[in-house]
Formats: structure tokens, C-alpha cells, sequence
């Protein structure tokens, strides 16, 4: 029974978007793997930008400064 954890940032990703992720991963582990659909769980985990972090600092400091310095 194949279990996989997403992990992402909370920033709008809409139930749509989730259900393709979960759709398409579900497709690849049949068709890569022969694991049964039936029996494939996979979980989003969707992190606070505050909770993330990249570069030594929180993401979401990380993509305001990355805004700032745009022209």
C-alpha cells in the first residue's frame, strides 16, 4: 500500500489543483510502479509560508525580499 506525503506551501493552491496532484500521482504509481489505485493514499500537507523555511530565513521573508528587488 503505497503512502506519500506532498508537502507545500499554503498560498492558493484550489481544491482543483489538489485533485489533479492526487489524480496524477495516483496515474504515475499505477503506471510506473502496477500499484493499485485502490490502495495508493497520498496526503497534502500545506505549510504557512512562516513555517517554511529557505536560505536561512522564513519564505515568506524570503519572497518579499524577492519582490523588493524587482525592477
Amino acid at each position: 500500500m503505497p503512502f506519500i506525503s506532498v508537502r507545500i506551501t499554503r498560498d492558493g493552491v484550489t481544491r482543483e489543483q489538489k485533485a489533479q496532484v492526487i489524480k496524477e500521482i495516483t496515474d504515475t504509481m499505477e503506471r510506473v510502479l502496477h500499484k493499485d489505485p485502490k490502495l495508493t493514499h497520498i496526503v497534502i500537507e500545506e505549510v504557512d509560508t512562516d513555517n517554511w523555511g529557505y536560505s536561512g530565513i522564513t519564505t515568506t521573508e524570503y519572497r518579499k525580499q524577492l519582490s523588493e528587488s524587482k525592477p
